[in-house]
C-alpha cells in the first residue's frame, strides 16, 4: 500500500491514550475544544504544524491556537496555561496565538493529557484530529488508528 498523508478526525482524548503510532510521521495535530451549548460556537483550538504554522511572511514553529467566541478576557489564562507547560514567545494574529518556539509535543500521551487538561481548567469537551505523513494506512492500523476515523487526503 502507498505511504501517502492521511487524516484522522472525531478522536477523544480517551480513545488517543491508546494509539502507538510513530511519531516522525506525525505532521500535525489538533485539539478543538468546544463549549457547550454547541450552538453558540465557543471553541478554543490548540494546533502544532510541525513544518510551522504560517505567520506573516514566515513560518513559526511551535504550538498555537485560535479561538472564536471567547471573551478577550479569558485569552490570558489560556495563553498563560499553555506557555507554563510549553514556554515560546507570545505573538498575536487576528484569532490566532502562536507560543513562537515553545516545546514541541507528537505523542498520544502528550496530546492526550493536554486534551484532558484543557477539558478540565477550561469547561470544554475536546475532539483531537491528526495528520500523519509517509505511513500507510495499514502501519496507523496496527498503531490502533481505527479505519472508521480515517478521512484520506487526496493527492
Amino acid at each position: 500500500m502507498a505511504k501517502g498523508r492521511m487524516r484522522y478526525w472525531k478522536i477523544t482524548p480517551e480513545e488517543l491514550g491508546g494509539y502507538a503510532y510513530d511519531e516522525n510521521n506525525l505532521l500535525n495535530w489538533e485539539i478543538k475544544c468546544v463549549r457547550e451549548p454547541e450552538d453558540e460556537a465557543q471553541f478554543i483550538g490548540v494546533f502544532m504544524y510541525k513544518k510551522g504554522t504560517a505567520y506573516d511572511y514566515e513560518s513559526v514553529k511551535g504550538i498555537c491556537y485560535f479561538h472564536n467566541n471567547i471573551d478577550r478576557k479569558e485569552l490570558p489564562s489560556i495563553t498563560s496555561f499553555l506557555q507554563g507547560k510549553f514556554n515560546g514567545k507570545e505573538m498575536e494574529k487576528g484569532d490566532r496565538i502562536f507560543l513562537k518556539d515553545s516545546k514541541e509535543i507528537y505523542s498520544a500521551k502528550d496530546i492526550s493529557d493536554l486534551a484532558k487538561e484543557m477539558q478540565s481548567k477550561f469547561n470544554t469537551k475536546a475532539i483531537i484530529s491528526l495528520e500523519f505523513e509517509g505511513i500507510t494506512a495499514e502501519q496507523l492500523k496496527e498503531a490502533g488508528l481505527p479505519e472508521a476515523k480515517l478521512l484520506p487526503i487526496p493527492t
